[in-house]
């Protein structure tokens, strides 16, 4: 049993150590242990649901369900082949499937690259289902989801996975593995980048690529972007947690393109590669497609594009997620950083920005979780006063109104939507906001203070945690040095300049786990041994407390119980 008593899941599908491989390139399957590697006539033989099963965007009577069918070894993802079939899906109070409370059925085919998304309604608040999928007489594995609690209840606990940045070329997926073989999530919550779309051999560990990613190319058509989010599911530990618990998810760039901005991306050449507004389409319609999430409210494919949403559990917490490229102004360049204070570029959008402070002032529920794409704490060199920088700023000075920026694809480089948070949670005295960060491939715990530049000493109106990398390059593997030697002088440095950091780890790779109590909320990092080990062993790092009230964190000395 479970600690909320409810039945403990069972591992999804076949055995842990079956791995299917190569389904966007012909949908092998090769069982570990065995020698030989089966042809995509016998992957197909064996289970038209080559990609696993997912569910979420939990609510308190509705969830998601996902999965993708192949109906014939041809009909592999971005294929544009394979005929209209029908999919019938369940959902079960038990996995013998005995309590079958909701079932329907849905026609996929190529038009939605045998995708299969659908929102299972009426079922009964805070409850763990069981859910399946038939066609032609196969069945899925068998997933297990949960449904958010009841508006008007007060959860004793929530407990979410946190991952993000997860680069199939630099490293197995192993911190999902040791996320699902957990029995108390209650979500998995993805802050982005979950496919890269960086050729074969571009962005690897250390340079060295792991395991090579489908297409080989860059990814730009829709039938690229398809075969890349098809290729990343076949990951055995990445369909395990998708079947264990709801995921929540947004977007960053490389769903996209690097540094993606409302007009374009770092790595995008319009010359070679059309236009921007043709390759972020495709982009999104394979999100749409591939993830168990509702776009613009709704799990119907292709009802729209608006991502930033609202999730509510109970009264104890409530998570916007935030769509930070589709909207954003390019990103100032280093030869001119004055632009970053300008009041005319934005990170958000104006509606968002109105929607994001509404949810946060009307909110009800003890924690107020943001998730965050991209950094929102000031991580500055030569901060001042705010309103003397920013007096500075408009005088035609060339230093940024809140310092020197560290990184200007996160807040940093739209300091006027960051200060019109901030004021907003300052001036409204909106406590116990909680940002849930990913994009920079390293852990920091942090206060988010009111004014930056006379930190400890103005208050904080928030607290910050950023989870660090599944996969991709760290600082030490970009240095190509060994771990916890220069990093330990660059992270000196920065808290030194930014004493609201009050934790900095630019090393590991992992996950994860905020747990939620109406007493605290604690952010626990858990780092891997090795990312390019399949079975690479995991242990707690470090873990940061929050309490209600304080906007402040903390360190703590054992994971959350």
């Amino acid at each position: 049993m479970t600690p909320d008593g409810t039945p403990r899941p069972p591992l999804p599908g076949p055995a842990r150590r079956e791995v299917v491989v190569g389904a966007a390139a012909g949908a092998a399957v090769l069982s570990a242990g065995a020698a030989p590697v089966a042809t995509p006539a016998d992957a197909a033989s064996r289970t038209p649901f080559l990609h696993g099963v997912a569910s979420g965007d939990p609510l308190p009577t509705a969830v998601v369900l996902w999965t993708r069918v192949t109906p014939t070894p041809e009909a592999t993802p971005g294929s544009g082949k394979g005929a209209r079939v029908t999919v019938h899906w369940e959902v079960a109070t038990d996995e013998t499937f005995d309590d079958i409370v909701r079932r329907g059925s849905l026609r996929t085919g190529t038009e939605r690259d045998h995708t299969v998304k659908v929102d299972a309604t009426r079922l009964t608040p805070g409850t763990r289902y069981a859910y399946r999928f038939r066609t032609g007489g196969a069945t899925s594995p068998v997933g297990w989801t949960k449904t958010a609690p009841r508006p008007s209840s007060t959860p004793e606990q929530l407990r979410l996975g946190v991952v993000s940045c997860s680069n199939w070329e630099a490293g197995h997926f192993a911190a999902y593995r040791h996320l699902a073989q957990r029995t108390d999530l209650d979500a998995v919550v993805h802050m982005g980048d979950y496919i890269y779309e960086y050729p074969a051999g571009e962005y690897a560990a250390r340079g060295e690529v792991v395991r090579t990613s489908l297409p080989e190319h860059e990814i730009i058509s829709l039938a690229d972007y398809r075969i890349r989010h098809g290729h990343y599911k076949t990951d055995p530990d990445l369909q395990q947690l998708h079947a264990v618990a709801p995921w929540i998810t947004t977007w960053d760039d490389h769903e996209s393109a690097n540094d993606a901005w409302s007009g374009g991306a770092e790595n995008h050449d319009p010359a070679t590669e059309g236009t921007w507004k043709a390759r972020a389409a495709a982009a999104r319609r394979a999100y749409d497609e591939w993830m168990p999430i509702r776009l613009s409210g709704s799990a119907a494919l292709g009802d729209g594009t608006r991502i930033y949403r609202h999730l509510r559990f109970g009264t104890l917490a409530d998570l916007r997620m935030l769509d930070l490229r589709t909207h954003r102004s390019e990103q100032a360049s280093y030869a001119a950083l004055g632009e970053v204070g300008d009041a005319d570029r934005t990170m958000t959008g104006r509606p968002q920005m109105d929607w994001l402070k509404n949810s946060l002032s009307t909110s009800a529920a003890t924690w107020k979780l943001v998730g965050n794409s991209v950094m929102i704490s000031p991580v500055t060199f030569a901060a001042v006063d705010v309103d003397t920088g920013q007096a500075l700023h408009e005088m035609g000075g060339l230093i940024p109104p809140e310092g020197i920026p560290y990184n200007v694809d996160q807040w940093d480089g739209y300091t006027a939507d960051r200060r019109e948070i901030i004021d907003h949670l300052g001036d409204h005295a909106i406590d116990n906001t909680l940002f849930i960060t990913g994009d920079i491939h390293s852990a920091w715990a942090c206060d988010v203070p009111k004014n930056v530049g006379t930190y400890p000493l103005s208050k904080s109106v928030a607290v910050e945690f950023v989870g660090s990398s599944v996969t991709s390059d760290n600082l030490d593997d970009i240095l190509k040095v060994a771990p916890r030697t220069v990093s330990l002088t660059v992270e000196g440095v920065i808290r030194t300049a930014n004493p609201h950091v009050r934790y900095l780890d630019f090393d590991r790779h992992g996950y994860s786990v905020l747990t939620l109590t109406p007493a605290k909320a604690q952010m626990d990092w858990y780092t891997l041994a090795d990312r390019t080990d399949r079975d690479s062993a995991a242990r707690w790092s470090a873990g940061f407390q929050t309490t209600p009230g304080t906007n402040r964190t903390r360190r703590v000395w054992y994971p959350a119980s």
